[in-house]
């Protein structure tokens, strides 16, 4: 584990050095991201701006679920996006290849081989939201640290999900599309659940797990979260990602290399 960790340092910190040698793009990022957070804002206040509200969600409780899918919403940005959308080249090129003979982890090499700070601006700006949200509710430090046990069952929630797509590149290669259509569902986290219908919230919980990423811990931190929906999101989490792990060892055996 200790190499591991000495590894991912490694990993880390090249990558931050090279990508900090065009520091204007992280200024392009950070007035990007805010401008994003401000036309997500303002697409809540529509709703809210006449009185209405989701059914049992205040301005404030709602926008903790806004600060959370900005919050994730970085972190796709900063370490899934630019590794696991890079496993698709990495079979149509052929260089999967080297990384299947390295002496390292071959799911491991892939999911955390580089680290993008562009993220950053979103994970800051999800923080500030969902504290700001917390202050104005009086929540406590206690319902912040409660919260972040169902949000790291989110994430790795997300994380799996979205290798297991990526590893199908195997096969069809091309998968850029798919992946696209999960980040476009996952857009449904911007909001609390109950207001869906009733089909699509049934979608978003059980089909496309959505409600796990944001709404269920953004309950949890609210004070109004059920055990269940702790339990099942741990249990969903440790479902995805073990499969993950046996998915990818079968989808190598059917891996052409390019030196085949």
């Amino acid at each position: 584990m200790q190499r591991y960790f000495k590894i991912l340092q490694l990993f880390w910190s090249s990558a931050i050095a090279t990508e900090l040698e065009y520091r204007l793009n992280f200024l392009i990022a950070a007035i990007t991201s805010m401008a994003n957070l401000v036309g997500s804002l303002f697409g809540l206040f529509l709703f809210y701006r006449t009185g209405y509200t989701f059914q049992g969600w205040s301005w404030q409780e709602a926008t903790i679920v806004l600060g959370l899918f900005t919050f994730l919403q970085g972190f796709s940005a900063t370490f899934l996006v630019p590794n696991l959308n890079s496993i698709v080249k990495q079979v149509e090129l052929g260089t999967l290849d080297f990384v299947l003979l390295k002496p390292i982890n071959s799911q491991f090499w892939l999911s955390t081989k580089t680290i993008s700070p562009w993220g950053f601006p979103d994970l800051l700006f999800g923080v500030i939201l969902i504290i700001y949200a917390g202050n104005e509710l009086g929540l406590t430090w206690n319902n912040y640290l409660a919260s972040l046990i169902p949000l790291s069952f989110g994430i790795v929630i997300l994380y799996s999900l979205w290798f297991i797509l990526s590893a199908t590149s195997i096969w069809f290669v091309k998968v850029n599309n798919v992946t696209e259509v999960l980040r476009g569902l996952l857009e449904a986290g911007r909001y609390p659940m109950v207001a869906y219908p009733a089909a699509y919230r049934f979608f978003f919980t059980f089909v496309v797990p959505v409600a796990f990423l944001t709404t269920v811990p953004a309950e949890t931190m609210l004070n109004r979260s059920e055990l269940s929906w702790s339990l099942g999101a741990a249990l969903l989490a440790g479902t995805l990602f073990t499969f993950s792990i046996f998915f990818w060892r079968f989808a190598l055996r059917f891996y052409t290399s390019a030196s085949s």
